[in-house]
């Protein structure tokens, strides 16, 4: 499958899918994808969460000039692949959308204890990297200029 745009989505759109989307927009420039990257949420709140900032820091992203957005049903209408944290795809999905959806079972944290934003941002960052580690897979099963 070739994947051209992905979403991450949470409730509120001010922690885990935020952090979602800026290790994507890393991976995505480390490795030289060209892959369009939407993020939103069902709920979304009136702030990123500081502890989510801060977190983030500590892997040297700002994303302190981000602002939470809602999600729509236009936004993942030519999307191929849907990440949700906290929702479900459900809630948005266009009738006639024929992409690919998976859970990422992460609680929200709550409050802004920077520690517990920490843990989760690591977890966050490993699925992420192994996301896009199956997305370059996917791309080059059965491409035999890759094949060594």
């Amino acid at each position: 499958m070739s994947v051209d745009r992905i979403a991450f989505i949470c409730k509120g759109n001010a922690g885990r899918s935020q952090m979602a989307t800026a290790f994507a927009e890393r991976e995505r420039s480390e490795r030289g994808l060209d892959i369009d990257i939407v993020t939103g949420g069902t709920d979304p709140a009136d702030h990123i969460h500081q502890a989510v900032i801060d977190a983030m820091q500590g892997r040297d992203i700002d994303i302190s000039d981000r602002t939470p957005r809602k999600i729509t049903p236009d936004d993942i209408e030519d999307v191929d692949s849907v990440v949700t944290m906290g929702c479900s795809v459900d809630e948005f999905r266009p009738p006639d959308w024929t992409g690919q959806s998976q859970q990422w079972d992460l609680e929200h944290p709550g409050g802004d204890d920077v520690d517990e934003m920490r843990g989760q941002r690591d977890e966050i960052e490993r699925r992420v990297t192994a996301f896009f580690d199956e997305l370059e897979a996917t791309e080059t099963d059965g491409d035999p200029s890759t094949e060594t």
